[in-house]
């Protein structure tokens, strides 16, 4: 796999007829399905799961999604969706960037960029990061620099 950057975490996909829209692709908003899967598995190995952001009364929402399809996906397809954070300010806002790949011939299909910021469950306000976010999503922030979406 050719990655944008270096260790992504790493999701496999399979794409299922269910996927598959009228045109006879992937649908787009098929892909937004993927973003949040890959996004939630990489939280959970950094340990910041769900039963984590209700005990701390805190989420990290989606604030904008940027993403640019590149190439379409058909049933059938095994694809390998990577992901890294890319910016954190450590109070309310991170910037995950996102890379889909075709295993069979290792076109990029999709590259995205999503903003998160940190809100408050209880009330759905923004609120600062706990350390625990901080720590968490901290050891797996890397060095941004600029990429074409």
């Amino acid at each position: 796999m050719s990655w944008d950057r270096e260790q992504p975490f790493v999701i496999d996909i399979e794409v299922t007829a269910e996927h598959i829209d009228g045109l006879g692709h992937a649908n787009n908003a098929v892909y937004v399905t993927w973003l949040e899967r890959c996004a939630w598995e990489h939280s959970q190995s950094l340990g910041l799961g769900l039963d984590d952001y209700r005990r701390l009364d805190r989420a990290m929402a989606v604030l904008r999604h940027e993403i640019d399809y590149l190439a379409s996906a058909y049933a059938g397809d095994r694809l390998r969706m990577g992901t890294w954070i890319v910016e954190s300010d450590q109070r309310l806002k991170m910037n995950r960037a996102f890379q889909l790949v075709r295993e069979a011939d290792g076109a990029t299909l999709v590259r995205a960029m999503t903003t998160f910021v940190c809100i408050e469950l209880s009330s759905g306000r923004p609120k600062r990061m706990p350390p625990e976010f901080i720590d968490g999503y901290g050891k797996a922030l890397v060095q941004p620099y600029p990429l074409e979406l």
